[in-house]
């Protein structure tokens, strides 16, 4: 099972960036999908969650400004970005808790956002 994250790039405070993250398996069938970030000299952090049954969770600092979400016929999972801050510069991680999928845990590679003026 691969993850494919997209939509990484460059954005002014302000601005807006949307991730898409392409699944090789049946999204439906995972627990939880979700974006993870890492700041340079930083811990690896949860952004976003959406359940299987739709509940999605937030990290305190992108609430309101993102917004995660799926869609099944292309088992895809995006994250919407606005109002973009320069602390939300990192690189950007798609996650599955998905054990349907062979094992508990899958990473994406990382797709690099960076906010600045």
């Amino acid at each position: 099972v691969q993850l494919q994250a997209s939509g990484g790039g460059s954005a002014q405070p302000g601005g807006s960036l949307r991730l898409s993250c392409a699944a090789s398996a049946t999204i439906s069938s995972a627990t939880v999908m979700g974006w993870y970030r890492q700041a340079p000299g930083k811990q690896r952090e949860l952004v976003a969650s959406i359940s299987r049954s739709g509940v999605t969770t937030y990290a305190d600092s992108v609430k309101g400004r993102f917004t995660i979400s799926r869609d099944f016929a292309s088992n895809s999972v995006y994250l919407q970005m606005n109002s973009l801050k320069s602390e939300d510069t990192a690189v950007y991680y798609c996650n599955a808790d998905a054990p349907l999928w062979g094992r508990n845990e899958f990473w994406g590679l990382g797709t690099q956002v960076t906010v600045s003026s």
